[in-house]
């Protein structure tokens, strides 16, 4: 019974968490195409959805094809399910999960 309740997920597991970990190492991963992203916006002011349309989609086309991919959604399930069962046993939340990584995009 231990072995399939624990790797049971919710609707709330399944539809936000596992993605807001999916959200934050995708931003990781595309940090390049971030960063561009926010230099043209910084740079271009009130012009920057006209000059950085280049950087926004660059961006947009790196985080989607971590979303879209089903090994990536597999590697970040199970980092998910390893962070529920170490707050399990020590009802203490991962450090990971209580940092704010920056959201613009």
């Amino acid at each position: 019974m231990r072995g399939s309740r624990e790797h049971h997920l919710r609707h709330v597991e399944k539809d936000v968490l596992i993605p807001k970990i999916m959200r934050e190492k995708a931003r990781e991963r595309c940090s390049e195409q971030v960063e561009d992203f926010t230099k043209c916006c910084k740079d271009s002011g009130i012009l920057m959805v006209v000059k950085c349309r280049k950087e926004n989609s660059a961006l947009k086309d790196c985080l989607t094809a971590y979303y879209n991919d089903p090994a990536f959604y597999e590697e970040c399930k199970l980092e998910y399910l390893k962070e529920r069962e170490e707050f399990r046993k020590t009802g203490v939340p991962t450090k990971r999960r209580l940092q704010k990584l920056p959201t613009s995009m």
